[in-house]
């Protein structure tokens, strides 16, 4: 099976959509074949991509709760090697339709399962919900995008602490793969008090690279 990232954070506005979008696309850039899961209901990775979502016949939603076909969801996107599953806001709806599901947890592992990639790339919501679950349910590793501003620390051990419950009792191979520093100013003392207190708590697993604010990135 292919390697599964899964990029998360529970926070809105650190990057987690412009940093799994573009992780996929310098892997595909690089002859590996890559499939990009939008796994957040605002669909803001399948826009990225050009693909217009309001015009979409299925999604996401429609394999994990109605028992679509793979196949019939699966687009190809403008970069070579890059596919995508795309999602819209229907998404929303399967933290609902999936809380009586046998085996909610594993949902989207058995559809990744058949899966034809060398990477697969999950960009998650920004919520700790089922979805999310299901992400860190099949992922090998996960990448967290932490804002350089003070508030972005809120609930990291939260997630942290999802990442340990989901480890112990669904996928115990899963491992924090990287964390990275995104949205860094030039000169912004906060923003390096910030990295010092992800330097003590992640230790090496702190990326090096640093993601300046940048419009262009957005």
């Amino acid at each position: 099976m292919a390697f599964v990232l899964a990029v998360t954070n529970q926070k809105g506005g650190v990057g987690k959509t412009t940093t799994a979008v573009n992780v996929a696309a310098q892997l595909a850039n690089h002859n590996r074949r890559v499939m990009l899961v939008d796994l957040d209901p605002q669909g803001n990775a399948t826009s990225s991509l050009g693909i217009d979502k309001s015009k979409l016949d299925r999604t996401l939603y429609d394999v994990l709760i109605s028992q679509a076909k793979l196949s019939d969801i699966v687009l190809p996107t403008n970069t070579k090697n890059l596919f995508v599953l795309p999602a819209n806001a229907d998404l929303a709806q399967a933290e609902i339709d999936l809380v009586d599901t046998p085996k909610r947890e594993y949902k989207l592992k058995d559809i990744l399962a058949m899966v034809q990639a060398d990477v697969i790339i999950i960009d998650c919501p920004p919520a700790l919900g089922l979805l999310t679950v299901n992400a860190l349910t099949v992922a090998d590793g996960v990448l967290i995008p932490v804002q350089a501003e003070y508030f972005a620390l809120e609930g990291l051990s939260q997630l942290v602490q999802t990442i340990q419950l989901v480890k112990q009792g669904l996928n115990p191979e899963l491992k924090v793969f990287g964390v990275v520093l995104t949205m860094l100013t030039k000169r912004m003392v906060l923003g390096e008090q910030v990295k010092a207190e992800l330097e003590t708590h992640f230790g090496d697993k702190l990326f090096k690279t640093v993601i300046p604010r940048n419009i262009r990135l957005a």
